[in-house]
């Protein structure tokens, strides 16, 4: 992979757009909204404004995925707008691909930040050259009940507030939580998720040597919905990288895990990458105590295809958990099994 544009930092003060261009979760839970605004606000210093139609219901967003598009590329376009972050996922931004203009992302790099079925909005960022950031979204990690994580905090400054190398991520030591606590009970939003005790990460597959790559990846099942389309990478670009993945709240099982590996395993992909990363299961019936069996599935597959062992780190911290670490694509990345350490070595952000 060719090193991609990066954005500048965020400062406190700057103006970041809030963008809808999946689920419309904002227009049915609007005092998320003001949750988040206000985190952002406060924590961050940043300014915060919706997109055009960021706050519509559900039904409207659903069936503008045009209108959607053009939040997105209004955004970039706009020079008063430093960052723009997406308000939630779901499953069908895959929708926005025929309206999206690559040139405007390439020519107005700016932070973009988000997770799950923002993967194709990533990978959309990715064609055109630019770095985005697979971190947290504005309904939950900003708008987290009680208060926001310390874990997710320090990554969102690390990576997107700093134009220095971020060097090792850390270990979360603040425990972790999917805990279904619903948003249609805005009384829910006082009460405090549970925290599971920490679980230190696990170093599976090849322990020889440390490996560096530039770092790519997303959701398994989204990342389903743009293979075969101009969005997904040819297989040079997943030459020497460092693969990240995750799974849905849907509760993703390790037989899935598995079938969506021997796809890139048979596209030539899985035999070009130097490391895998890869977070604790999302799914609200599955515990600690499973994920071992994604371990498994994981190292099953490059069995099957007689494939060398490589770095791989389990039990992580992005995407469907609580908190999160913040992940921006295409940084050199490195591997240590030895020293048990995972870490960026560049900025995200210049």
């Amino acid at each position: 992979m060719k090193q991609l544009i990066k954005p500048n930092k965020l400062n406190p003060g700057d103006k970041i757009a809030v963008v809808t261009l999946s689920w419309g979760g904002l227009g049915a839970f609007p005092y998320r909204y003001e949750v988040g605004k206000q985190r952002l606000e406060s924590i961050f210093g940043l300014e915060v404004v919706p997109s055009k139609h960021a706050l519509k219901d559900p039904d409207w967003i659903y069936r503008n995925p045009k209108a959607r598009a053009e939040d997105l590329m209004e955004a970039f376009l706009d020079p008063s707008i430093k960052g723009i972050f997406s308000s939630i996922g779901g499953d069908d931004s895959i929708r926005l691909l025929p309206y999206i203009d690559f040139d405007i992302i390439r020519q107005n790099p700016k932070v973009f930040l988000g997770f799950s079925d923002t993967t194709v909005n990533h990978f959309m960022c990715l064609k055109a050259g630019l770095s985005s950031f697979y971190g947290p979204a504005f309904m939950t990690a900003f708008a987290e009940n009680v208060e926001m994580h310390s874990y997710s905090i320090e990554g969102i400054k690390r990576v997107l507030f700093a134009s220095e190398v971020i060097g090792d991520i850390p270990q979360n030591k603040e425990g972790w939580t999917r805990e279904y606590l619903d948003w249609a009970t805005p009384s829910n939003q006082g009460i405090r998720r549970k925290l599971a005790p920490s679980l230190p990460w696990k170093f599976i597959g090849s322990s020889e040597k440390s490996v560096q790559g530039r770092l790519i990846g997303g959701c398994i099942e989204v990342l389903q919905f743009i293979n075969g389309t101009p969005l997904w990478p040819s297989l040079e670009m997943w030459e020497n990288s460092i693969l990240f993945l995750e799974t849905s709240e849907e509760g993703v099982g390790p037989a899935a895990l598995a079938r969506f590996l021997r796809n890139l395993a048979a596209q030539g992909i899985l035999g070009k990458v130097n490391g895998l990363l890869y977070s604790k299961p999302g799914g609200l019936k599955i515990t600690a105590d499973d994920f071992v069996k994604y371990d498994k599935a994981l190292l099953q597959v490059f069995e099957e295809y007689a494939l060398p062992q490589i770095p791989i780190v389990t039990n992580m911290d992005f995407g469907h958990t609580d908190p999160m670490w913040t992940l921006p694509y295409g940084c050199l990345t490195e591997i240590d099994p030895q020293r048990k350490r995972v870490s960026f070595l560049e900025s995200g952000v210049r």
